[in-house]
């Protein structure tokens, strides 16, 4: 299982989107100071997670996510509950 999941910054505000077979694990490395991208930034909480069975399409997930970053779509996508099953 690997789970799609959007963290926000306690600090700033900021969003940081990514996938994870671990997503406890995860979330204490970005928690850590561990990750280049959000060191400094934290502490960060969950937002949004989808969870898929397939690495590839958890992957495409991401990417898609991505794109959406500051639009309508991920304001819209930020509004549902965590935990899809995809």
């Amino acid at each position: 299982m690997y789970t799609v999941y959007i963290i926000q910054s306690e600090k700033t505000g900021k969003y940081y989107i990514g996938f994870t077979s671990n997503i406890e694990d995860r979330l204490s490395h970005h928690n850590s100071g561990a990750n280049r991208s959000t060191r400094g930034k934290g502490p960060w909480h969950m937002v949004y997670n989808e969870i898929f069975e397939d690495k590839t399409l958890a992957w495409k997930r991401e990417q898609q996510i991505k794109r959406y970053k500051g639009g309508k779509a991920f304001k819209k996508l930020l509004t549902f509950k965590t935990g899809r099953v995809a």
